[in-house]
């Protein structure tokens, strides 16, 4: 298990700086959700951890070790990155793509032991999937698409998990599923994962932490009561919301005001 941490990270691309002074410290069995408006840096911040992005300074931790220590495979072995968006042209089986989970571990030209269809076969039951994996990827849903790639993420057998946007193009039930199965998972196996959300009552229901970006900083980061404020929310998504409880789960509840910044700004234009 290891603890993944972040010192000073700051990103640009070109001259436009992304992010600057992000620093944040991980433990195993946790889930943290990064949140922020559109453009605010979420998915570069995803991206960098995994070091598909290099950072234009700041460090990355992996167990107190530099992540540019790593090798491409060493790295692949512990840390696992689910993409938003992936092409579906390839003709292979669910139980093909998410083998593919392996190949850090077995290289692409070894065939699988024992101990990796073993593992597999875990990664497909953990995400609900053993009774397709004999199907092509052209005849599963969204849903069981999303699931699939999450299995392929689980194969690698990796101690960090970096989603971004698992729910997008997901119904209600099956964003529900997917958050529910990626937080259990993260409890019981103690993983870290960081997964980027836009709904943030999904955020405050599933997440231990959130994380909130807004004007190239890390504004807050913390337990969703402490993070999610009418103060901060204003500030990185420039709406008026009330928050209160969730009736159900306690967790905080954001609900929008009818009077936004945007009116109120408005009003303001005409009074002077």
């Amino acid at each position: 298990m290891s603890d993944l941490s972040t010192h000073q990270l700051h990103f640009s691309y070109a001259d436009r700086p992304v992010f600057e002074h992000v620093s944040m410290h991980l433990k195993p069995g946790e889930m943290l959700a990064l949140l922020g408006a559109n453009g605010a840096g979420k998915t570069t911040l995803l991206k960098t951890l995994a070091r598909h992005l290099k950072p234009t300074s700041g460090e990355i931790f992996l167990d107190a070790k530099p992540l540019t220590k790593l090798s491409r495979r060493g790295l692949a072995q512990q840390l696992a990155m689910m993409p938003q968006h992936e092409n579906r042209g390839a003709s292979l089986t669910v139980y093909d793509v998410v083998s593919l989970g392996r190949t850090p571990h077995c290289g692409w030209l070894m065939p699988l032991n024992n101990n990796d269809r073993s593992i597999i076969d875990q990664a497909l039951s953990s995400t609900g999937l053993t009774e397709f994996q004999n199907r092509s990827v052209h005849e599963i849903s969204g849903g069981e698409w999303r699931r699939m790639i999450l299995a392929r993420a689980l194969a690698q057998d990796a101690s960090v998990l970096l989603l971004d946007e698992p729910t997008s193009g997901l119904d209600l039930k099956y964003q529900h599923d997917c958050l529910e199965r990626v937080r259990n998972l993260t409890h019981d196996r103690k993983l870290i994962t960081v997964t980027t959300l836009h709904d943030l009552n999904q955020a405050a229901m599933f997440a231990d932490r959130l994380a909130l970006l807004a004007n190239r900083e890390l504004i807050a980061i913390g337990p969703p009561d402490q993070v999610l404020t009418t103060d901060l929310i204003r500030r990185a998504f420039s709406i008026e919301v009330a928050i209160m409880k969730h009736p159900m789960h306690g967790t905080p509840l954001v609900v929008p005001c009818s009077g936004t910044m945007s009116r109120a700004v408005k009003h303001q234009g005409k009074s002077t």
